[in-house]
């Protein structure tokens, strides 16, 4: 019990409170953002703004203070997040070669898919889903490649002794980068669905009214035609 209640400390709960306030600040902005929008739009909204925040704000510092030296060595204030999640995997206290480069791809490329798909669900851009897939397959990615090369390798560097780094930094932290894209993708196969299908639909009513238009300028013409044989007779 001793062991466990020590695993609580400051930065733990200053590193929680922060997710915590990113989160309700992502809920104001989604929703605000999102306030001509239905429902599932704004809180898909809230989710990308809370994603975009994370990306450049916690892991941007990290993808930093990896390239110049590692976590662990750090001083900066920033590290200090870095250092407790380390405790849970290793590898980001070391500046692991595998989740540096996962960490820039994240950066640098999801976190501004994060910024253009919000753009593109406001203005409604054509471009939309095309850009949420794209951002969801980096996300599920970036999750796999993670995890994956420890599992092969019996999780040497994973700590899960214990609920808190098991539970909530491994598993809940990584499993919502998880669920929420692969939601996110279903929802862009729906509505690319129900595009297509409302263009099938479209598509033959305009076929069959220009068919119908045919065979009335068809019959008008007969009916001309005959007209001006019976006055020659």
């Amino acid at each position: 019990m001793t062991a466990n209640s020590s695993l609580i400390n400051t930065v733990t709960i200053l590193s929680l409170s922060a997710t915590a306030v990113y989160l309700g600040l992502s809920v104001f902005l989604g929703f605000y953002l999102g306030r001509r929008k239905h429902q599932t739009e704004k809180w898909i909204i809230t989710w990308l703004v809370f994603d975009a925040l994370i990306h450049f704000t916690f892991e941007g510092p990290f993808v930093l203070l990896s390239l110049y030296g590692t976590i662990k060595e750090s001083d900066h204030f920033t590290a200090s997040l870095w250092k407790e999640y380390a405790q849970a995997d290793k590898r980001w206290g070391v500046a692991d070669p595998t989740i540096v480069s996962l960490e820039i791809l994240t950066v640098f490329l999801d976190g501004p898919l994060c910024v253009i798909l919000i753009y593109a669900i406001l203005k409604k851009k054509f471009y939309r889903h095309y850009v949420q897939l794209i951002l969801c397959v980096c996300e599920l990615y970036g999750g796999w490649m993670t995890f994956c090369p420890e599992w092969l390798t019996k999780s040497e560097n994973l700590d899960t002794s214990n609920v808190l780094y098991l539970w909530i930094y491994l598993v809940f932290f990584n499993g919502v980068w998880v669920v929420i894209p692969l939601y996110l993708m279903w929802h862009s196969w729906v509505e690319m669905k129900h595009c297509m299908t409302t263009s099938a639909v479209v598509d033959g009513g305009h076929g069959t009214e220009v068919t119908e238009t045919t065979t009335v300028t068809t019959t008008t013409s007969r009916h001309k035609y005959n007209t001006r044989s019976t006055k020659l007779e």
